[in-house]
């Protein structure tokens, strides 16, 4: 039966071994990352592997083991306990619902400087904040904390936080 696995691929190779094994007959998923950066004062939009270095690929262990890590691009099969490690199945399917044609498109502009927001997971769950600013090149966000009247910068990454 196949089974999804996490694929560990050589530096800057996600697309060519997701080639390599698309060829062998397997079923891959290589989720993408879109999103705006300045680079020399001008806004681009780029595009990267969500996971960089690693891909999924779904496959029978007796059968194809031997072919997917020996495919062009791979550098191994993430494993545990000295076999492959399967992927369930929700996360990639999770993966996939948050994807519009493979491709994962994170808003520039989901909160504006001074708005409160919800810290929805982590040690800081349930408190309210108020957004400061995003940071450049990450998906991280730096919020300013009201507890009883003592306030404290946090920087946490954007899936946590939410509009009220």
């Amino acid at each position: 039966m196949k089974s999804w696995y996490a694929v560990n691929t050589k530096a800057h190779c996600e697309a060519f071994a997701c080639a390599s094994l698309d060829r062998l007959g397997v079923e891959v998923f290589l989720p993408i990352l879109k999103e705006q950066k300045v680079l020399r004062g001008y806004r681009h939009s780029t595009t990267s592997p969500l996971f960089p270095r690693y891909l999924f690929a779904k496959f029978e262990v007796p059968s194809q083991l031997r072919a997917v890590t020996y495919a062009r691009g791979v550098k191994n099969i993430v494993t545990f306990g000295g076999g492959p490690s399967m992927v369930d199945e929700s996360i990639i399917h999770a993966i996939r619902s948050q994807t519009t044609n493979g491709v994962i498109e994170i808003s520039e502009d989901r909160f504006s400087p001074g708005q409160i927001v919800r810290i929805q997971g982590g040690p800081l769950c349930g408190l309210e904040a108020v957004f400061e600013k995003k940071l450049d090149g990450t998906s991280r966000a730096v919020l300013l904390l009201k507890a009883m009247s003592f306030q404290a910068r946090v920087i946490l990454e954007s899936q946590y936080v939410a509009n009220l």
